[in-house]
């Protein structure tokens, strides 16, 4: 799959692409609260469009180990006037929606999000992936173990790469069943597992990679930088762009990350190597 398509807006993913990050939430382990308003929330999302992010990627609800879930009410506050403002100002941008909610997806769409990006992979609720494939929008299925309350309270695997596979060949399964095509997966690097499952997937990535499935990957300072060189997310972002390069040369299509334009020299780099 080398374009991804949402009613008359596309997306060539045949050269790998960058999703930037735009989080609205409080608590998220790295950006949290630094957006505040609409306002701050339009000046970031022009500086990630501006250093060539192709998608952003909004989320309004924290996903980091031990987070609580917040309720759709409240998602639904966050997220919507932002979504709205961000179309306005950028009518192109092609918008994400980090949700695991089928309702929240609803609007976001009706509203102009282009694609949804689900960390639970649909299984938070039933109908999700239903939801998803009438509305007719790309979809990344991302896997966790647990939830992010518990995810990371000692995960176990067996083989973590078997698992995580046959996890996404069930979820395909329901998504060719609910006529969902559009689908990218993500192996969920740093949800429910520890610095050693993510080296584990990430050496082992291209297995995951096929032409009707196309791989996005999540690295961007998170633990597995951080507790590997002993150091702070704010200091992760060479760590991060050494994994982006590996993660490229191993398939992935798509690097979601907080630093666009670090992401992008690394997309450039790795494509003159062929």
């Amino acid at each position: 799959m080398n374009k991804l398509f949402c009613g008359a807006k596309e997306l060539d993913i045949s050269t790998p692409v960058v999703m930037g990050i735009l989080n609205l939430t409080p608590d998220s382990f790295f950006d949290g609260g630094k957006f505040p308003g609409i306002d701050a929330q339009l000046r970031q999302v022009e500086k990630l469009l501006t250093e060539g992010a192709a998608i952003i990627d909004v989320g309004a609800v924290s996903t980091r180990p031990g987070s609580k879930t917040v309720e759709e009410d409240e998602e639904l506050e966050r997220l919507i006037p932002s979504v709205i403002a961000i179309l306005e100002k950028f009518p192109g941008c092609l918008l994400s929606v980090d949700t695991f909610r089928a309702n929240v997806a609803r609007h976001a769409v009706k509203h102009g999000a282009f694609m949804i990006n689900d960390i639970y992979g649909g299984r938070f609720e039933t109908g999700m992936i239903e939801t998803v494939a009438s509305l007719n929008v790309p979809y990344v299925m991302m896997h966790m173990k647990g939830t992010p309350v518990n995810m990371q309270d000692n995960p176990i695997y067996s083989d973590v790469v078997a698992e995580v596979a046959y996890f996404f060949e069930n979820q395909l399964n329901k998504c060719r069943e609910a006529g969902l095509h559009q689908v990218i997966i993500d192996p969920g690097f740093g949800f429910g597992k520890t610095v050693e499952h993510n080296f584990t997937l990430l050496a082992r990535l291209y297995e995951f990679a096929t032409p009707e499935n196309p791989l996005l990957v999540g690295i961007s300072r998170k633990s597995m930088v951080n507790r590997s060189l002993n150091i702070r997310a704010s200091e992760a972002l060479n760590g991060t762009s050494v994994l982006h390069t590996i993660a490229l040369m191993k398939g992935a299509r798509i690097l979601r990350v907080h630093d666009v334009r670090e992401a992008v020299e690394a997309v450039r780099l790795v494509g003159m190597v062929g």
